[in-house]
């Protein structure tokens, strides 16, 4: 006769073994917290600005979307080192988060607290340029802006030797329901060598804007734009994927406009498209 199979085990066992498992996962949290401390007494991280480091981040993220598997949707463990990273950078250099609220504040809340929890403290401006301004003041604070649209070209305080720069652009994982939808740019100053170059951000200011000119650059780049009427023309932001700037400009002259600068005010991490019900895609 063949044996009978196991009994299942019964629910007091299974909560007996995630009491283990979050046992376990608060001690790695709190070993974690040791190791930061001795972190910031060898890099003495107070000295140097910001403490983020947007291409760790950028390789931890991937790691994450390349290990993960079961039922706990993606977004969330998205969501819970996200904030696990901003906790312990605060920790490591206190920080703010200055938001304009000018699109959307309870979006851009939500983004914040998604990306930053609630320890960071939440600045509120009406502005995107209040924002920046906010950030180029501090040591080592981050703006969040809008990604897709503004008032103003606030990118142009960005383009000084020295300024704040784009280094992150959120939700880094993507999908049609996510929780913190906003698109949004970071801004802060890091380390040239902590930054990630894979979409190049441009400031580029142009004369003869249209929108049949808009329409010539959409293959090519993401665009913000905010018109110049002084000059008849516009102040764009220009998310340069792998196309080239020289290409961009290329298009904008063939379409009828006039480049009158240029200037690189940062560049981010190319972000994961997660479909309903499928893995992530870079």
């Amino acid at each position: 006769m063949s044996k009978a199979p196991p009994a299942p085990p019964s629910l007091q066992e299974l909560r007996k073994e995630i009491d283990s498992i979050d046992e376990q996962v608060h001690r790695l949290l709190m070993a974690r917290g040791d190791i930061i401390d001795r972190l910031i007494q060898v890099k003495q991280t107070q000295e140097v600005g910001s403490a983020f480091r947007p291409a760790r981040e950028a390789s931890m993220m991937r790691e994450l979307v390349r290990r993960h598997r079961g039922i706990l949707p993606l977004d969330t463990i998205e969501s819970i080192w996200r904030v696990i990273i901003s906790t312990f950078t605060y920790v490591q250099a206190p920080f703010a988060v200055h938001a304009d609220v000018s699109v959307s504040e309870p979006a851009m809340r939500d983004s914040a607290r998604f990306h930053f929890g609630f320890v960071v403290p939440y600045v509120a401006h009406f502005s995107a340029q209040a924002a920046v301004e906010a950030v180029a003041k501090s040591k080592g604070d981050l703006a969040l802006v809008s990604a897709i649209s503004s008032r103003t070209p606030w990118w142009i305080a960005l383009e000084a030797d020295g300024a704040p720069k784009i280094i992150a652009r959120l939700p880094f994982l993507e999908r049609a329901d996510h929780p913190a939808a906003l698109p949004v740019f970071v801004i802060s100053r890091v380390a040239d060598d902590a930054m990630v170059t894979e979409v190049q951000m441009w400031s580029v200011r142009v004369s003869g804007w249209n929108a049949d000119i808009a329409r010539a650059l959409a293959p090519l780049a993401e665009i913000v734009a905010v018109p110049d009427t002084a000059f008849d023309g516009a102040a764009l932001l220009v998310s340069d994927a792998g196309t080239g700037l020289e290409k961009i400009k290329m298009a904008l002259i063939a379409a009828g406009a006039s480049v009158r600068s240029s200037a690189l005010v940062g560049s981010h991490a190319t972000r994961y498209t997660v479909p309903p019900n499928g893995a992530a895609r870079s």
